[in-house]
C-alpha cells in the first residue's frame, strides 16, 4: 500500500506534466559517478513514458578540465566561464561531443531508450555569437576576450521537435557555431535555458553538486525550496553566487522571462528528479516567475 500510496501521489503531476516539454540539464555529480548519471536516465525515462517530452543537455566541465591537464594546459575561469583557445576548444569539442554525448546516449540505449546525441552545430539547432565580458574599472569599460567562448544568437528548435515527434530523446552537446562556421563552446546552463526558453517548456530542471539554491552559500542547510524570480534577481544584484552558480542562476532567471512554467535547480543525485517532480515536499529549489 505505501508503493500504492507513491503511485497515487504522483498522479496529479503526471496528468499536469502529460504532452509538455521539459529541458534538464545534467550536471555535477551525475557527470562524474556513472551509477547517478544512470539514475538520471532512468528518471528521464520514466518522464519520456509517462507522456513527458524531455531533452536532455549536458556540459561536461570536469572532464575538460582533467583532459586539459593531461595536455599540459592550466584551465581558466572569468565568471564562472572557461577562456578557451583554439587548442582548448579542440579538447572541448573531444570531450563533449566525442566522448560524454555519446555515453549519455549509450546510457540511455543500456536502460531501454531512444536517444539521439546531437550538438548546438546540428540543424543549426544553436546559432552562436562571440561572447565578450565587459567590466567596469572606474569611469573606464573593460572589455574582456574568452577566446571560443560563445553566446547564443537564436535558437532553432525544428530539429528537436521532429526528433521528440519520432519518439527520440534528444541529448544535446553544447558546442555551436556561427554562419561563418566559426565553433564556440557555449555554457550548457545558458543553452538549457535557451532551450527551454525557445520552446515554451513546462520545466527547466538543472542539476548541479550543491542542494538548491542557498541562502548562505557555505552552509548546505541553508536551502531555500521555493522562491520568487524577483527575489532570485536581488539575490543575484547582491553578490552572493559566484563561479558555476552564476550561469545557473542567470539561466533560470532568463527561461521564466521567457515563457517557461517553472526552473528548478537541484542536486543532481540519485533519482533526485522524480523526488523534485512528483513529490509535494521536492528536494532543491523551485523558481517561480
Amino acid at each position: 500500500m505505501e508503493k500504492v500510496k507513491v503511485l497515487i501521489e504522483a498522479l496529479p503531476y503526471i496528468r499536469e506534466f502529460y504532452g509538455s516539454y521539459m529541458v534538464i540539464k545534467i550536471g555535477g555529480h551525475a557527470m562524474v559517478s556513472d551509477a547517478v548519471l544512470e539514475s538520471v536516465v532512468k528518471d528521464v525515462l520514466l518522464l519520456y513514458y509517462v507522456g513527458i517530452k524531455p531533452i536532455v543537455v549536458h556540459g561536461g566541465g570536469p572532464e575538460i578540465s582533467e583532459k586539459m591537464q593531461k595536455f599540459g594546459i592550466k584551465p581558466k575561469f572569468i565568471d564562472g566561464l572557461r577562456v578557451t583557445d583554439e587548442e582548448t576548444m579542440e579538447i572541448v569539442e573531444m570531450v563533449l561531443d566525442g566522448k560524454i554525448n555519446s555515453k549519455i546516449v549509450s546510457m540511455f540505449i543500456k536502460n531501454g531508450g531512444k536517444a539521439v546525441g546531437i550538438s548546438g552545430k546540428d540543424g543549426l539547432l544553436i546559432v552562436a555569437k562571440k561572447k565578450l565580458i565587459k567590466r567596469k574599472r572606474g569611469d573606464l569599460e573593460e572589455i574582456i576576450d574568452l577566446g571560443f567562448v560563445g553566446e547564443t544568437e537564436y535558437v532553432n528548435p525544428d530539429i528537436l521537435k521532429i526528433l521528440i515527434d519520432h519518439g527520440f530523446i534528444p541529448v544535446v552537446s553544447p558546442v555551436a557555431s556561427d554562419l561563418a562556421g566559426n565553433i564556440y563552446n557555449i555554457n550548457a546552463d545558458i543553452v538549457a535555458g535557451h532551450i527551454a526558453s525557445a520552446l515554451k517548456a513546462k520545466k527547466l530542471i538543472i542539476l548541479t553538486d550543491v542542494p538548491g539554491i542557498l541562502k548562505d552559500p557555505k552552509d548546505k542547510s541553508s536551502l531555500i525550496s521555493r522562491i520568487k524570480a524577483k527575489d532570485l534577481e536581488k539575490m543575484l544584484e547582491s553578490g552572493v553566487f559566484s563561479g558555476g552558480m552564476l550561469p545557473k542562476v542567470e539561466a533560470v532567471l532568463m527561461a521564466l522571462k521567457n515563457g517557461v512554467e517553472r526552473a528548478h535547480i537541484i542536486e543532481g543525485r540519485e533519482h533526485s528528479i522524480l523526488l523534485e517532480l512528483f513529490t509535494r515536499e521536492g528536494i532543491g529549489t523551485m523558481v517561480e516567475p
